[in-house]
């Protein structure tokens, strides 16, 4: 399989008060086994802060942190929903849930399993 072209996608929570988009040529998508990203199940993908841009709704954004408090992630405080966190090991990258991007289908993307739950 060749690779994908580079595309845009606008994504949101599920009440729409956090709005955002990246672009990116999806190069992967990747599941994570630490206790909190096995909780929310979130399939993601990897994009460098350059290709993120939040559009609205970072007054609806709160924040958790946990372990090394290296890694953010972010939740609506309205509705609950993870949309994105910036990354522990690369800080200048974007982890982004694509169940929250418009129109997206993983289909044909290769899933990468990482082992979060044994990182230092």
């Amino acid at each position: 399989m060749g690779a994908r072209p580079s595309q845009r996608f606008e994504g949101q929570c599920h009440c729409g008060s956090v709005r955002f988009a990246v672009t990116t040529d999806f190069p992967e998508l990747t599941t994570c086994d630490c206790s909190i990203c096995s909780r929310k199940n979130a399939l993601m993908v990897k994009v460098h802060e350059s290709e993120f841009e939040l559009l609205n709704g970072e007054e609806s954004l709160t924040e958790y942190q946990f372990h090394t408090k290296t890694a953010r992630h972010f939740f609506c405080k309205i509705c609950g929903i993870y949309p994105f966190h910036r990354k522990r090991l690369t800080p200048d990258y974007v982890g982004v849930n694509v169940f929250c991007l418009e129109g997206f289908d993983a289909a044909g993307i290769p899933i990468r399993a990482t082992i979060g739950k044994e990182m230092d």
